[in-house]
């Protein structure tokens, strides 16, 4: 079952070291998804499978919030040089890759849940 308050404390986790991640862009990135994902596990505890699960979904709600970010900001941004359709590609294409950075991100996360819920047991 989900605990639901360790992903969430895990993202906000993430969130934060994100923000402190951009004084070394990617392996600040990298490294705040470690965190959020050991987080997640050591909050959630119940072994390695548990630490991972929990973990990779810290991972990917940051990611995605992340990606619907960019997205949006791609829209802006494309609307503003390209007109409706510019927006459309923009959008798109920010959130298209945002979202394939945020699988990678999950995945580190997932690795360091599990870290993180073996040690909680």
């Amino acid at each position: 079952m989900t605990d639901w308050r360790a992903v969430l404390i895990g993202f906000l986790v993430g969130v934060v070291s994100g923000l402190v991640a951009f004084a070394l862009p990617v392996i600040g990135h990298v490294g705040a998804g470690l965190v959020a994902g050991f987080v997640a596990g050591i909050v959630a505890g119940g072994g390695l499978a548990s630490g991972a699960w929990h973990g990779l979904l810290a991972g990917a709600l940051g990611g995605l919030v992340l990606a619907l970010l960019f997205g949006l900001l791609g829209a802006v941004v494309g609307l503003g040089l390209g007109g409706p359709v510019g927006g459309l590609l923009g959008g798109a294409g920010a959130f298209v890759a945002a979202v394939l950075i945020a699988l990678v991100f999950a995945i580190d996360s997932a690795i360091a849940g599990a870290v993180g819920g073996l040690i909680a047991g």
